[in-house]
């Protein structure tokens, strides 16, 4: 072939071709497939992605990471601390609940807490936005949590208006609660016979404060003292939760923090009080045997999930107010085992008060059982020496009446039951579960209408209860109002006032 043929120059040539492609590339702009004719969503999506970077930019976020901290720890740290846990340590095995509780915390609890502060970090979106984002079939599940924000809010305000009227209920002495109500028929003053078979407390509850009706037939009409007090807790969280995370960011530096002044001045205070160290001791005697129930595993793990607030969108609205290279593996820890030991705390509270109640209502029923004793003496019932000599009724102890007791009932084993004695144990008192109204407003209430000074005491535990109601509030609510304002771009201010 002839060096001077086409083929030949190409092939000598290959080198300039090459460099010359070369060239042309370079001056050539980059490909956007996303944007070529074969993409045809290409703008669509660049629009969306420049739209959401903007919105990501706009959003609010915390002043500072304490405030983010308080606001969880306010959140997470609720009522469920102070009354549920306490009832749950107290039904299933005093420190042995404990076991249970913390595996499951660590294995369970901060894994899920981790992950919804991630999701929430990184997506910066509410409930709605994260399932959306993650998959848009699943964007129900953000609604459903939206839902139950929503219930949950509608009781959980309920028990603020509950405090509310015995905060102010409190500010009188005697606490109205510690006596019951009396009517004079001439010069006979008469107690309320309903109250005298009960108490005065649980009188006061359930006549006073609920006025609840004899039957479910009678609706009992409208109770103005309650409307008035839920109608001020609605305003109450409504004003915290008016501008967003600028406004109920700086609430929760007191709501979060001021519970535990309160819940350290109790326990001190509990524990000068007659009788407490028996109910701590109480609670911390573990019966090791109901660790191998599983319903007490099992509601260890409900009282995980329900102490977090797992589930609900309030943590993941909070978390999505951060910034996205912050550390929430060590918020997640951090946060956990803080409500961990402020449930420990609470329970150290209650049972050092419950303690105190207990040893009084057992020196009470020692002193009605006694009397009757004394009535089967004097009426011949019962013989003078089934009674030890070293028994003096005018100072009877607990130790004196148990030993008459076991004598009596080893004398009269026939007829014993129809002397209606009561054994009077401390350890019956103490194993008597209350749980959630019934300790908060019955039984804690009680034992305060004995401490020196009573009403400052339930002003404070009921100060508390407002501000532990509140903390948990605000992330409830924002479980519901910031995954829609993300969806449906509503301002805050209209949205928190309907």
């Amino acid at each position: 072939m002839p060096k001077n043929s086409k083929v030949t120059q190409r092939e000598h040539s290959n080198q300039h071709v090459t460099e010359s492609v070369a060239d042309l590339l370079a001056h050539e702009e980059p490909i956007d497939h996303k944007a070529s004719a074969l993409n045809v969503s290409g703008e669509e999506s660049r629009g969306k992605q420049l739209e959401d970077t903007s919105e990501l930019e706009d959003r609010p976020a915390w002043n500072s990471k304490l405030q983010y901290i308080l606001a969880q720890i306010g959140y997470s740290v609720g009522l469920g601390n102070v009354w549920r846990f306490p009832y749950l340590c107290q039904k299933n095995g005093g420190g042995a609940y404990m076991v249970p509780y913390l595996i499951l915390l660590i294995l369970i609890g901060i894994p899920l807490f981790f992950l919804e502060l991630a999701v929430g970090q990184r997506i910066r979106r509410g409930s709605i936005g994260v399932w959306n984002y993650i998959c848009p079939r699943l964007g129900g599940i953000g609604y459903a949590s939206l839902l139950v924000c929503f219930f949950v809010g509608l009781y959980y305000n309920v028990i603020i208006g509950w405090s509310i009227f015995y905060f102010f209920q409190s500010f009188q002495y005697p606490l109205p609660w510690s006596e019951c109500p009396s009517v004079k028929n001439g010069s006979v003053v008469i107690v309320e016979a309903e109250c005298d078979k009960s108490s005065a407390t649980t009188y006061f509850w359930y006549r006073e404060t609920l006025d609840i009706s004899n039957s479910i037939s009678d609706g009992g009409g409208l109770n103005w003292k309650m409307t008035i007090c839920l109608l001020s807790a609605w305003c109450i969280v409504g004003m915290a939760m008016i501008k967003g995370i600028q406004s109920s960011g700086k609430v929760m530096y007191f709501s979060s923090l001021f519970p535990y002044v309160v819940l350290i001045c109790f326990l001190v205070r509990g524990l000068l009080l007659r009788g407490s160290v028996d109910g701590i001791l109480h609670m911390l005697t573990p019966k090791v045997e109901k660790m191998l129930d599983p319903q007490v595993w099992r509601e260890a793990a409900t009282q995980v999930f329900f102490a977090l607030g797992l589930g609900f969108g309030g943590v993941i609205a909070f978390s999505s107010y951060n910034k996205q290279d912050n550390n929430c593996q060590f918020d997640a820890a951090l946060v956990s085992f803080i409500n961990f030991l402020t449930s420990v705390l609470a329970t150290l509270v209650v049972f050092a008060v419950l303690g105190f109640k207990a040893n009084m209502m057992n020196e009470k029923c020692v002193v009605q059982n006694a009397e009757k004793i004394l009535g089967y003496l004097n009426a011949g019932v019962l013989s003078h020496f089934l009674i030890p000599q070293h028994v003096n009724f005018s100072h009877l102890t607990t130790a004196d009446y148990a030993d008459m007791y076991e004598v009596i009932k080893k004398v009269k084993e026939d007829g014993f039951q129809d002397l209606h004695l009561d054994a009077c144990l401390l350890e019956d008192e103490l194993d008597k579960a209350v749980q959630g109204t019934g300790l908060a407003f019955i039984a804690f209430t009680e034992a305060m209408t004995h401490f020196p000074a009573s009403p400052f005491w339930s002003v404070m535990f009921f100060f508390m209860l407002i501000n532990l109601g509140l903390g948990s509030m605000i992330g409830t609510m924002s479980g519901i109002t910031t995954p829609l304002i993300d969806t449906f771009k509503v301002r805050k201010e209209f949205l928190t006032g309907k």
